[in-house]
């Protein structure tokens, strides 16, 4: 699925999920600010500004396929990436869902989730694929897929950043900064 949507939400969601883990490795990188309420707030803060740039790059190319009525190439190899990183991504999403509980962090929750969006999205590309395999007159699936993707991406960037921003500036005098 060369031209796909959800394909390049995927790649592009999975290197989002790449930066959410470096900036929650940033976030506890310093033994002495584990418990550091301001380190957590930016990261959040982070996390959501990418998760906005990444949702409308996302529904961009999205709602281009659509337009031009960009139907999708299906191919063996994309298969066989979308269902490993798929069941990985889910798994990884559990765990990070786990110890985020664990350690009350809503960067690690946040990191969470974007796996699990990563892993909704190898799982759409499959579904997309055979629905037009089987049915071409719904060529518009993957497209769609992609454009809702970006939609809860976005809300969840907005919620972030609506929570979080708050928090950063109510926490910058009481802790320092590194």
């Amino acid at each position: 699925m060369r031209y796909s949507a959800s394909a390049f939400g995927f790649a592009f969601d999975a290197t989002l999920d790449v930066l959410s883990s470096v900036i929650v490795l940033w976030r506890y990188s310093n033994a002495a600010a584990v418990h550091s309420a301001h380190r957590e707030y930016i990261a959040c803060v982070i996390l959501g500004v990418i998760f906005i740039l990444s949702s409308l790059c996302i529904m961009g190319k999205a709602i281009h396929d659509l337009a031009v009525k960009l139907l999708p190439e299906v191919g063996g190899f994309l298969f066989s990436v979308s269902i490993l990183s798929g069941i990985l991504c889910v798994i990884l999403a559990v765990v990070k869902f786990m110890l985020g509980r664990i350690l009350t962090s809503r960067a690690l929750i946040t990191d969470g989730f974007n796996s699990l969006v990563g892993g909704v999205m190898g799982f759409s590309i499959l579904i997309s694929a055979e629905v037009f395999k089987h049915n071409p007159k719904v060529w518009y699936l993957d497209g769609t897929t992609g454009v809702l993707i970006g939609l809860i991406i976005l809300a969840y960037g907005i919620k972030l950043l609506l929570d979080m921003v708050p928090r950063v500036r109510q926490t910058r005098h009481y802790e320092t900064f590194e």
